[in-house]
């Protein structure tokens, strides 16, 4: 009924295969539902080869269950799941789950059988050469997509928030209400260990990227396809480590806490390095460098050239969440009126619209907006502040250091420059690389 994964190696070699075979021009951000549909639908796929196996049983006489050759199989996708980072107590859980109800599927076909007669449609499947590598591959998918979803099965209210999905995908013979459920719990009680990512990302073939999908020129969700020159880098850095890119969503005020909680290994789209984020997180060598300025109608830009004539009363200053802006409005404008929009990829057309008369945000998101958009100029061209651009990494110093190697080949090559000044636009201005006495 079940197969033995032949070896531990067979996981990451699938995984980089699948990777291969999923290569894609457009790249999506990998929601949490859409994330725990495709774990509940290889579930659901695993099941659905029982019946096949039970005919092939009927046909050679084979025993439904084998207990010993069972419990091989549920220890070993224990071991499986350490170099993945996840407890082997509730991964083979779900092993468990999924052979007991595949016993119990082969059990009511056998039992159909002998009351009425071999009834099987169409040509058995060999068991050995066509079957158990069937079960092999959607194991191995299996104990990926488990990965993927670990951090999401921590959340509270799991299984009432994702009830509905498995009663959509876990369809085929075998599932009822109660099994389901059953299988959200076991979910649920999902652990991730604290494994360098060195040794989980190889095992599970994927990087997990955070961006926050609304930073132009560095990373920008445009009606569910990501880009961004930081989207590229990442796709960069994820075959450097002979991974698939996986990018997850997060935002400005969560960033921190996101990496902390493991939703994703390392987070890029312009990330500036902050006194408070390097207490929380380590950050790679710089590959950008800029800082704050000031974004307004062209026709109000005489108006608004430095931090004293914004910071009058009667003057609008609009601001996105959780970043580094809203930190720098709240702690330099007493003044003026302080209005927070909470979706940065519509908030310049709050000042188009006259809604609000500014924005302080990053030179760099300046000078894309202003190329964009010919009714919004930068009155000063100077920053008001400095600050560097860089990828923002777990306290884990070979998993810091491996992604430095690399970066730092490719600042050499001049690649994050080249894709910045792509993003800008034909003929704008890049951030300037620091020289290494200016960076702070």
């Amino acid at each position: 009924m079940i197969t033995i994964i032949r070896a531990a190696g067979i996981l990451s070699l699938c995984l980089l295969s699948v990777a291969t075979a999923a290569a894609r021009a457009d790249e999506h951000f990998l929601t949490d539902e859409a994330a725990v549909a495709r774990l509940l639908d290889l579930a659901d796929q695993r099941l659905a080869l029982m019946p096949a196996v039970a005919a092939t049983k009927w046909r050679t006489h084979a025993p439904i269950s084998d207990p010993e050759r069972e419990k091989v199989v549920i220890r070993h996708a224990g071991e499986l799941a350490a170099p993945l980072g996840l407890a082997a107590e509730p991964v083979e859980r779900v092993f468990e789950i999924q052979i007991r109800l595949a016993v119990d599927v082969e059990t009511r076909m056998t039992d159909g059988w002998t009351a009425h007669g071999f009834d099987y449609p169409g040509p058995l499947p060999d068991l050995a050469t066509q079957l158990r590598p069937q079960i092999d591959r959607v194991t191995t998918q299996l104990l990926r997509s488990l990965y993927l979803v670990a951090s999401v099965t921590q959340q509270p209210q799991f299984v009432g928030r994702f009830s509905s999905l498995a009663t959509q995908h876990l369809h085929g013979p075998g599932w009822s209400e109660e099994s389901r459920r059953e299988f959200l719990s076991a979910l649920a009680a999902m652990r991730q260990t604290d494994a360098p990512a060195l040794q989980r990302i190889p095992a599970a073939g994927v990087v997990r990227i955070g961006v926050t999908g609304d930073y132009a020129p560095f990373s920008l969700d445009n009606h569910g396809v990501l880009s961004g020159a930081d989207i590229e880098l990442g796709k960069a850095l994820a075959a450097n480590l002979k991974a698939e890119p996986v990018f997850i969503h997060t935002s400005w005020k969560s960033l921190v806490d996101d990496l902390h909680r493991n939703r994703f290994d390392l987070a890029m789209g312009g990330i500036s390095i902050t006194p408070e984020r390097q207490a929380q997180a380590e950050f790679s060598t710089p590959y950008a460098s800029g800082g704050k300025t000031i974004i307004a109608r062209c026709r109000d830009a005489s108006r608004y050239r430095d931090l004293a004539s914004v910071d009058k009363r009667g003057v609008r200053v609009v601001v996105n969440p959780g970043g580094t802006n809203e930190q720098y409005v709240r702690a330099n404008i007493h003044k003026a009126q302080i209005t927070v929009h909470n979706d940065n990829t519509t908030i310049f057309d709050e000042i188009r619209a006259g809604k609000a008369d500014l924005m302080i945000t990053d030179d760099t998101e300046v000078d894309l907006q202003t190329h964009r958009h010919p009714d919004l100029c930068r009155p000063n061209p100077a920053t008001l502040t400095h600050a560097d651009k860089a990828i923002m990494l777990p306290h884990d110093a070979p998993f810091v250091s491996a992604v430095n190697a690399w970066l730092q080949d490719e600042i050499k090559a001049g690649e994050p420059d080249r894709l910045i000044r792509q993003g800008l636009g034909e003929g704008q201005p890049a951030t300037r690389m620091p020289a290494e006495s200016e960076r702070r």
